[in-house]
């Protein structure tokens, strides 16, 4: 299969995607216990494998982050969120770097329609004038130890996905090396815009539409009562049947990107997902989410160990990805 015939192919799968499907409550979004990691780590390998080959959705508990640290974070992106517009502009986006705010600027194939939200991203080698230091004094120090953090973690979860796949133990913190000048994993830090009670929201706009990931692997932070996240995977995909994830302070939702799906030749799979707009009957408020993306470096090469597909570096994988969302 050529790259661009798997590229088409995914997008295709999500132009299919923007409709209202169905909600249930069967499929079981796993939560695991990382407690006491490195005595336990190959039970915890199990399950969290168990867990992504089932949906590619599962949620951490216990998972070493203190809660003061990640209230910390929100606190931060609500002050950052919060200034003025012309405030925020003046840190715009890089095109084509992940760095810097937008805002309903995210147009997905899935429904063709803006994200409702405003976003700013951190990624490490790209951050040069994008910092509100002056506006929010300790800002950049403390968002770099939060994205630390998110890191260290996801590099422990990537190591036992390692190990299954036959991959050297080390293997996927070599490749997201924050030092590097070709690192690209980003934190991203969400705010969904509050909804009038009395609006009318038309059915083909929502918070964020269905979309899988582009990375190895997304570790998504949320609040209590703020829901909206649903996952829709595997062959309940073409049934529209969506499961609601259910957000928690104290608990982080993970889910398998595209990259890893690639890396471990499909054995891993990168699920559709989207955030829903309230309902008539749903809070209307003001939602913020954080989220961490582990990418490959740019000049690492992406081979899975069964060469199901030609060997690719992070950086033309990355590219084709994001130019296949415009290709229509």
């Amino acid at each position: 299969m050529t790259d661009t015939t798997y590229e088409l192919a995914e997008l295709d799968k999500e132009t299919r995607m923007g409709g209202a499907g169905t909600e249930t409550s069967a499929r079981e979004i796993r939560r695991i216990d990382l407690t006491d990691f490195e005595h336990r780590k190959a039970e915890i390998t199990e399950e969290l494998w168990a867990a992504a080959t089932d949906i590619g959705f599962f949620q951490l508990v216990n998972h070493g982050i203190e809660l003061p640290f990640v209230d910390g974070a929100f606190a931060d992106a609500a002050r950052f969120f919060a200034l003025p517009e012309e405030a925020k502009a003046r840190h715009a986006l890089k095109k084509g770097l992940n760095s810097g705010w937008e805002s309903m600027t995210q147009v997905r194939p899935s429904i063709g329609t803006p994200d409702q939200k405003e976003s700013y991203q951190v990624t490490r080698p790209h951050m040069d004038g994008l910092w509100p230091d002056d506006a929010l004094p300790g800002f950049r120090e403390r968002t770099l130890a939060f994205e630390a953090r998110c890191r260290d973690l996801a590099m422990r979860v990537l190591d036992c996905f390692a190990s299954e796949l036959g991959l050297p133990q080390g293997f996927f913190g070599r490749a997201h090396d924050p030092a590097s000048p070709q690192y690209q994993s980003t934190l991203r830090m969400l705010h969904y815009f509050a909804v009038p009670d009395d609006a009318v929201i038309p059915a083909d706009i929502w918070r964020a539409g269905a979309h899988t990931d582009f990375d190895c692997l997304t570790l998504l932070f949320q609040r209590d009562g703020q829901g909206g996240l649903q996952v829709c995977p595997g062959k309940e995909a073409e049934a529209q049947e969506w499961t609601p994830v259910e957000p928690a302070d104290t608990v982080i939702t993970c889910n398998i990107g595209d990259m890893l799906t690639r890396w471990s030749d499909d054995r891993l799979p990168s699920n559709f997902h989207r955030v829903k707009s309230p309902g008539p009957d749903d809070d209307r408020s003001a939602r913020y989410s954080i989220a961490f993306f582990a990418q490959a470096d740019r000049d690492v090469v992406i081979e899975g160990p069964q060469r199901r597909y030609p060997p690719i570096t992070a950086a033309d994988y990355i590219q084709q990805r994001i130019a296949a969302n415009f290709a229509r």
